[in-house]
């Protein structure tokens, strides 16, 4: 029997690091070849937000260039990990066991919060993907319930990956590559001492409890993965950051592992 897998919280960045995946790809790439091999992932994406929670179930991933304005060669790039839709329905009976509203996308492929890391990850696109989606109208602990209704996973060698940003405010990113402002690098503080620490409560109250929560995270959906993830891993999960860094500025790379 396979051992129990972490769950794991990447910052996706810029689509732009599909073409130069610098320091956090070469991350992902180490992380990828660490992780033991799991036999399907389910990718829980920034991008993909519907008002219920609804899974993948396509054969084959289509590569979803869900963005504009980016150089040509970008969205040249293919992805196609096969689907999982033994997962799907896997994913669908844990979510109904636990009263959570679930739907079936049949059609979905993988948009770039999943497929820009797992391109790194899983470069031979040989790995079976389902992806799952975030709901920005609930609040964190909806999606730490989530998360725990999907526990079961872990044991069953399937990898929740969950993608979004530590920090994560276009507004004020700095396409030049500036410095780090305070604020980002305070919240991105806060959350990894927070989730060190174990502080659960702080944790999911952090429209309260982090500095300046509405700068850091102007709309909830690149912070929503995390809890997911969180919540995969069981009850009060031992958290441990992977990465730490910053690009165009303000926008945070960190990730994270969580286990029980």
């Amino acid at each position: 029997m396979a051992a129990t897998l972490p769950t794991i919280f990447l910052s996706h960045g810029s689509p732009m690091l599909a073409l130069d995946s610098g320091a956090p790809g070469k991350f992902w790439q180490q992380l990828g070849r660490e992780l033991p091999l799991p036999d399907a992932v389910l990718a829980v994406s920034a991008h993909w937000t519907t008002e219920t929670p609804t899974v993948s179930s396509t054969v084959t991933n289509a590569t979803i260039h869900d963005f504009h304005g980016f150089p040509a060669p970008l969205y040249q790039i293919s992805y196609p990990a096969p689907g999982a839709p033994d997962l799907a329905q896997r994913v669908t009976g844990l979510l109904k066991a636990a009263k959570i509203p679930v739907g079936i996308d049949p059609a979905r492929g993988l948009d770039h919060g999943a497929w820009v890391p797992l391109r790194n990850m899983y470069p031979l696109a040989n790995m079976k993907v389902a992806q799952l989606s975030v709901q920005p109208h609930q609040d964190a602990a909806w999606h730490v319930a989530l998360g725990r209704a999907l526990a079961p996973l872990a044991a069953e060698n399937v990898l929740v990956l969950a993608s979004g940003g530590a920090v994560h405010n276009l507004r004020e990113m700095d396409r030049e590559g500036g410095p780090t402002p305070a604020w980002a690098a305070n919240f991105d503080d806060w959350l990894a001492k927070t989730l060190t620490a174990g502080n659960e409560a702080d944790f999911i109250d952090w429209t309260r409890k982090a500095p300046e929560p509405f700068r850091a995270q102007p709309t909830p959906e690149h912070f929503l993965p995390i809890y997911v993830a969180y919540g995969a891993a069981g009850e009060k999960p031992k958290s441990q950051q992977l990465f730490k860094g910053f690009t165009l500025g303000s926008m945070s790379m960190a990730a994270y592992r969580f286990a029980a």
